[in-house]
Protein backbone atom coordinates (compact mmCIF):
# COMPACT_ATOMS: atom_id res chain seq x y z
CA UNK A 1 0.00 0.00 0.00
CA UNK A 2 1.58 3.14 -0.93
CA UNK A 3 2.06 5.48 2.40
CA UNK A 4 -0.20 8.52 0.76
CA UNK A 5 -3.28 5.67 0.64
CA UNK A 6 -5.91 6.52 3.09
CA UNK A 7 -7.39 3.41 4.88
CA UNK A 8 -11.52 3.97 6.02
CA UNK A 9 -12.43 2.12 8.96
CA UNK A 10 -15.85 3.01 10.59
CA UNK A 11 -16.09 5.66 13.45
CA UNK A 12 -16.99 4.03 16.94
CA UNK A 13 -16.88 4.63 20.49
CA UNK A 14 -13.97 2.83 21.03
CA UNK A 15 -10.71 2.67 18.78
CA UNK A 16 -8.03 -0.19 19.48
CA UNK A 17 -4.66 1.26 18.92
CA UNK A 18 -2.57 -2.03 19.02
CA UNK A 19 -3.42 -2.37 14.53
CA UNK A 20 -1.32 0.78 14.25
CA UNK A 21 1.93 1.18 13.98
CA UNK A 22 3.10 3.89 16.71
CA UNK A 23 4.33 6.23 13.94
CA UNK A 24 0.77 6.87 12.75
CA UNK A 25 -0.63 7.37 16.82
CA UNK A 26 -0.58 11.18 16.50
CA UNK A 27 -2.20 11.51 13.21
CA UNK A 28 -4.89 8.96 13.62
CA UNK A 29 -6.26 9.63 17.25
CA UNK A 30 -6.13 13.54 15.87
CA UNK A 31 -8.51 12.07 13.19
CA UNK A 32 -10.19 9.66 14.90
CA UNK A 33 -11.30 12.03 17.63
CA UNK A 34 -12.96 14.88 15.10
CA UNK A 35 -14.48 12.04 13.05
CA UNK A 36 -16.26 10.50 16.69
CA UNK A 37 -17.26 14.24 17.46
CA UNK A 38 -18.51 14.44 14.03
CA UNK A 39 -20.73 11.16 14.30
CA UNK A 40 -22.16 12.73 17.87
CA UNK A 41 -19.87 10.45 20.36
CA UNK A 42 -19.75 12.36 23.64
CA UNK A 43 -17.38 10.50 25.00
CA UNK A 44 -14.36 7.72 23.38
CA UNK A 45 -12.47 4.65 24.70
CA UNK A 46 -8.82 4.27 23.42
CA UNK A 47 -7.32 1.50 24.00
CA UNK A 48 -3.27 1.79 24.18
CA UNK A 49 -2.61 -1.27 26.13
CA UNK A 50 -0.53 -1.62 29.82
CA UNK A 51 3.11 -2.48 28.38
CA UNK A 52 5.85 0.13 29.29
CA UNK A 53 3.64 3.04 28.99
CA UNK A 54 4.95 4.58 26.37
CA UNK A 55 2.12 5.15 24.26
CA UNK A 56 -0.56 5.53 27.20
CA UNK A 57 1.89 8.79 27.70
CA UNK A 58 1.44 9.67 24.03
CA UNK A 59 -1.89 9.38 23.71
CA UNK A 60 -2.52 11.32 27.22
CA UNK A 61 -0.12 14.33 25.70
CA UNK A 62 -2.15 14.60 22.81
CA UNK A 63 -5.35 14.70 24.54
CA UNK A 64 -4.20 17.46 26.70
CA UNK A 65 -3.99 19.67 23.88
CA UNK A 66 -6.60 18.61 21.52
CA UNK A 67 -9.46 21.25 21.27
CA UNK A 68 -12.21 18.83 21.65
CA UNK A 69 -10.95 17.26 24.48
CA UNK A 70 -12.58 18.43 27.55
CA UNK A 71 -11.36 15.87 29.85
CA UNK A 72 -9.70 11.88 30.25
CA UNK A 73 -9.48 9.61 32.74
CA UNK A 74 -8.67 5.71 32.92
CA UNK A 75 -11.23 3.38 32.08
CA UNK A 76 -12.89 1.32 34.85
CA UNK A 77 -11.69 -1.52 35.08
CA UNK A 78 -14.27 -3.74 32.84
CA UNK A 79 -13.08 -1.42 30.16
CA UNK A 80 -9.72 -1.75 30.40
CA UNK A 81 -8.07 -0.10 33.41
CA UNK A 82 -4.89 1.83 32.94
CA UNK A 83 -4.51 -0.08 29.93
CA UNK A 84 -7.45 2.20 28.29
CA UNK A 85 -8.56 5.60 28.58
CA UNK A 86 -11.94 7.25 28.30
CA UNK A 87 -12.18 10.96 26.39
CA UNK A 88 -14.81 13.01 26.89
CA UNK A 89 -15.42 15.37 24.07
CA UNK A 90 -17.33 18.77 23.42
CA UNK A 91 -20.38 18.24 22.35
CA UNK A 92 -21.42 18.71 18.42
CA UNK A 93 -23.32 21.96 17.88
CA UNK A 94 -27.02 21.28 17.49
CA UNK A 95 -27.57 23.84 14.92
CA UNK A 96 -26.12 24.71 11.47
CA UNK A 97 -23.33 27.11 10.77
Amino acid sequence: MDKDEFVHFPIEDSIDLHTFRPGEVKDLLQDYIEEARKQGFEEVRIIHGRGTGVLRKTVHALLQRHPLVISFREADPGGGGWGATIAVLKKTDSHPG
